[in-house]
């Protein structure tokens, strides 16, 4: 079988896995796209191809909650800030040549081969572990003026190295103590956001191109069929189960992105 053909098997059964646990955890489709086509291809090049399964089925989810008005009001410092940052990452990366930035941007760009698998893994890794400990911390509304927008930057600027946006938007807004429905909306509005910032960020680099846009649209299909399986699924088993496995699986993925990049030494 070619290699073309074995890669793009590869791709599908990623989207299918990533679209399954979003069928039975209500998220999660970009993490677990990102961390297992980054196995294979650079970061930025697997968030290319999500583009448009997570803005798809993230407006979805944001569309399908009780109060998206209010919620974009309060959210929307942190969304704001999540674009500003994205762009902020963006231009730090395509900082040419004269510019000001360029002695501090030479070793970055120099070791980003190294850096972008271990941020991606430690991400990752903290991000399961999170979930695996169950912990929710709480954030009064008196900190939500500052909170919300520094959360939002710091997953801008993330999602710019790495094509990951859940950290730290997702423990934020879990720690503000909305309503389950509130919450799954909240965080469909958030990613709706993050994915849309992505997709102007990586079209100003020039990786967001034909291909990639056709690739994206594609691998919709696959990602449609996961989640499909994954509602399936969540009727016949104990969500708890899945969602710690579905943590663990990223703490293993994590620690094998940082070992991958110490190896890379």
């Amino acid at each position: 079988m070619a290699v073309m053909d074995i890669m793009t098997l590869f791709i599908a059964a990623v989207f299918v896995l990533a679209g399954l646990v979003k069928g039975v955890t209500g998220m999660g489709l970009p993490t677990v796209a990102v961390a297992l086509l980054s196995l294979r291809m650079a970061p930025l090049e697997a968030a290319a191809l999500l583009i448009v399964p997570s803005a798809l089925t993230n407006v979805w989810q944001l569309a399908t909650g009780p109060a998206l008005y209010p919620l974009w009001r309060r959210l929307r410092g942190m969304l704001l800030a999540v674009c500003v940052g994205t762009g902020i990452g963006g231009w730090w990366l395509l900082a040419p040549a004269g510019d000001s930035v360029t002695q501090i941007q030479a070793p970055v760009d120099a070791a980003s081969g190294i850096w972008t698998p271990a941020v991606l893994g430690v991400l990752l890794a903290g991000y399961g572990v999170l979930g695996l400990s169950g912990w929710r911390g709480r954030v009064p509304a008196t900190a939500q003026r500052w909170a919300g927008p520094l959360a939002g930057a710091a997953t801008g600027l993330i999602a710019s190295v790495t094509g990951v946006f859940i950290m730290p938007s997702a423990p934020y807004l879990q720690a503000l103590g909305l309503e389950r429905e509130d919450l799954v909306q909240a965080l469909g509005l958030s990613f709706t956001v993050s994915t849309l910032a992505l997709a102007a960020m990586l079209a100003w680099r020039g990786e967001w191109h034909a291909a990639a846009a056709t690739g994206s649209f594609l691998a919709l299909l696959p990602a449609a069929l996961g989640i499909v399986i994954g509602q399936w699924l969540r009727q016949r088993m104990a969500a708890v189960v899945f969602r710690r496995c579905f943590f663990a699986a990223l703490v293993v993925l994590g620690a094998h992105q940082c070992i991958r990049a110490a190896m890379m030494v």
